[in-house]
């Protein structure tokens, strides 16, 4: 959504004051798998990916959520009455601004931009799925390995990456091994350059 155009709509003032907002840190989960959701998240800085997990542990990342946008699977768990499917965990340190469950129900109804919002959201994140789909299904590891660190990039608007082995095996949910196996060898075809704890894209 055009965030500056709906902030200083009447939509965007009642949202503003509605909500409340907070300051997490790294690392911090805003949401959890199988719990209900009571508050609906929307970005202000910062970034959050929301995973999916498994009962092995094992997880993989679904998309991100970047200023301006919201998580869909909290709004339609949040509408529904039902528990979360995902697990939030902010990626950068960020501002959110938590809107109440009640709120979002009354705003379809009030406010055409916010339903107009959450269907542009919804279609966004399906589109997204279908390329975790698709990687997942035909594209090999180095392909899907590579992509991440380009989303990454992209994220925190700089090639020099701080992020482990571990950290990128488990949003694609692959062996730390295998990880470490391919950026290897993506070292030796000169796309990467390795450091301890840091990942360049050259």
């Amino acid at each position: 959504m055009d965030v500056q155009q709906i902030f200083n709509s009447d939509f965007g003032r009642e949202l503003m004051t509605s909500g409340d907002i907070r300051l997490f840190k790294t690392g911090s989960v805003i949401l959890n798998m199988d719990a209900y959701v009571n508050y609906i998240p929307l970005v202000v800085s910062g970034s959050v990916k929301v995973i999916r997990t498994e009962e092995d542990g094992r997880e993989i990342l679904l998309y991100y959520i970047t200023p301006g946008e919201s998580c869909i699977s909290s709004i339609l768990s949040g509408i529904k009455q039902d528990t979360s499917k995902v697990k939030a965990v902010v990626e950068n340190d960020a501002e959110i601004l938590m809107i109440s469950v009640e709120k979002a129900k009354q705003w379809l109804r009030k406010y055409p931009e916010w339903t107009d919002f959450i269907f542009s959201l919804y279609q966004k994140r399906f589109e997204e799925l279908l390329d975790i789909v698709n990687s997942v299904a035909f594209q090999k590891v180095d392909a899907r390995l590579l992509n991440l660190l380009h989303q990454k990039a992209r994220l925190y608007q700089s090639r020099e990456l701080a992020v482990t082995h571990q950290q990128l095996a488990d949003e694609l949910g692959i062996t730390r091994e295998a990880t470490s196996r391919v950026l290897k060898q993506m070292e030796k075809d000169g796309e990467i350059q390795l450091a301890r704890n840091k990942i360049v894209l050259l």
